[in-house]
């Protein structure tokens, strides 16, 4: 999983290490200053003191870090180089153009004027820096998708969004199963009237599940069928009902119109867009675009255990300002995770 990813920071952390231990030269101790030369440091730093001021990394400084402490300090002209091929490596591994300068920007705010001890594992300054960065992409919108089912009013009413061949009835089924080992009531509403054999595969997942399925003929209006299995599981005091709809294209206009129809007649307490990780930038286009027609809360990424690289999640979560709810990691029922920020970015340095 994310093999690809974690390569090019593996090898990134290496070129780093390599470089900036080449400017760590150590001093001889006969090289140490006389008292004289310390005062001229310290008379030049008081004459550029407002330079000084604006620049953390200055020569008195790095100077004095060098020669009394055995430290050398980091500047913008010693991480440059490198952080280019950090942003390459997070392109090529899908990551969007937005979220990679973050990341670059986080780690240079978190190397540039940071201390070394001559000798010391640089490669662990950099991937510090690096998981800091990922984790808090990945931990700005948390979400607790249990505790949520728990607290809220019921029937909760989940709708989800995304195109045909991503796993979305799979999903459906697999959150399906998961509440019902939390002993949940469920309802599902077969609201892919479009697709033809929509309605007899999540039949299939329902009667295997063993959970109740609204469903209507062929071609018939998939909002009227979210109703129907909203108002079915409010007369018979069910927790939860899950609504499949029509795969779509985000620039299909007139498939979008009916998705936000069926949030119109039976407002959602949850959308949640499925895509596969795999898809990469794809995937993060779409996420992006049905999150302008039909506000998503979340999303879910399939295939995850398929991806070598790691960046459709990041950037979802990121460009979105949505969490990553869940990720399907296979096609068991049971192959499906609880995002864990954490998690995820230990997956990538492991």
């Amino acid at each position: 999983m994310f093999n690809k990813l974690k390569n090019k920071l593996s090898g990134f952390k290496q070129n780093f290490s390599s470089k900036i231990e080449d400017k760590a030269t150590p001093v001889e101790e006969s090289s140490a200053p006389e008292p004289e030369t310390a005062e001229s440091i310290r008379f030049q730093e008081k004459e550029d003191v407002g330079t000084k001021a604006e620049n953390k990394t200055g020569f008195a400084h790095k100077a004095k870090a060098l020669v009394f402490e055995r430290e050398f300090i980091l500047d913008e002209a010693d991480v440059e180089d490198i952080l280019w091929e950090l942003e390459m490596s997070l392109l090529e591994s899908d990551i969007a153009i937005s979220v990679s300068e973050k990341i670059v920007n986080d780690v240079k705010q978190e190397l540039v004027g940071s201390r070394k001890k001559i000798g010391s594992n640089t490669s662990k300054i950099v991937e510090d820096a690096l998981k800091k960065s990922i984790n808090d992409v990945m931990s700005a919108n948390v979400f607790d998708f249990d505790e949520f089912i728990d607290s809220h009013e019921k029937p909760v009413n989940i709708v989800f969004v995304g195109i045909n061949g991503t796993g979305k009835t799979t999903s459906i089924a697999k959150i399906a199963h998961r509440l019902k080992a939390m002993n949940k009531s469920v309802v599902i509403a077969a609201g892919d009237t479009f697709r033809a054999g929509a309605i007899d595969q999540i039949a299939v997942h329902a009667e295997r599940i063993g959970v109740k399925l609204i469903k209507h003929q062929e071609g018939g209006d998939p909002a009227a069928v979210v109703y129907d299995a909203v108002q079915y599981a409010k007369a018979h005091d069910s927790d939860v009902v899950l609504s499949d709809t029509a795969g779509r294209m985000h620039t299909n206009v007139n498939l979008m119109a009916q998705l936000q129809k069926i949030c119109r007649v039976s407002a959602p307490d949850l959308v949640l867009f499925v895509d596969e990780a795999v898809a990469g930038n794809d995937a993060v286009e779409r996420a992006e675009q049905f999150n302008e027609a039909v506000p998503v809360d979340g999303s879910i990424l399939t295939k995850t255990d398929a991806d070598s690289k790691g960046g459709a999640a990041i950037s979802i979560a990121y460009i979105t300002g949505k969490p990553i709810v869940f990720l399907g990691l296979g096609q068991e029922y049971e192959d499906l995770k609880k995002f864990d920020p954490q998690w995820f970015v230990d997956q990538i340095f492991s």
